[in-house]
């Protein structure tokens, strides 16, 4: 189900959702489509291609492209929301915004996501300052 396995010649009639779309760090103004509560901090394009998968959507990872208000942002996901015929691939998920949403429900969970937070977890409690003690100036 990954990049262009049902060989669909219109692929640039595909959506395209960038990792800007569902980022809680953005503003509207920077490019966010769903709501800040809603949306998940600094996904990749990895991420929601993964995601995509899980949700059997049809998606292709276009690594070489980036957002074009932000050129920093490289990568981009392409999606097929419904087949030729106008049926929906999955029947749960009908509109591209839908997507979005379940899409930043799901990259939080994603595996390598889980591993990176249990790793910064266990660093930043390793390096907590031992120090005790009143700190500030002494007086004379």
């Amino acid at each position: 189900m990954s990049i262009m396995d049902g060989g669909t010649p219109n692929f640039k009639t595909w959506n395209i959702i960038y990792p800007v779309y569902i980022n809680s760090k953005k503003t509207i103004a920077e490019g966010r489509r769903i709501s800040a509560t809603k949306a998940c901090e600094n996904p990749t394009a990895l991420e929601i291609g993964d995601c995509c998968g899980h949700l059997k959507i049809p998606f292709a990872i276009e690594i070489d492209k980036a957002y074009p208000r932000d050129f920093m942002q490289v990568g981009r996901v392409r999606v097929l929301l419904k087949r030729p015929d106008g049926s929906p691939h999955n029947p749960l998920i009908t509109s591209k915004k839908q997507l979005m949403i379940r899409i930043a429900e799901l990259v939080p969970r994603h595996p390598g996501r889980v591993k990176k937070q249990e790793a910064a977890a266990s660093a930043s409690n390793a390096a907590a300052p031992s120090k005790s003690g009143k700190g500030g100036k002494k007086k004379r």
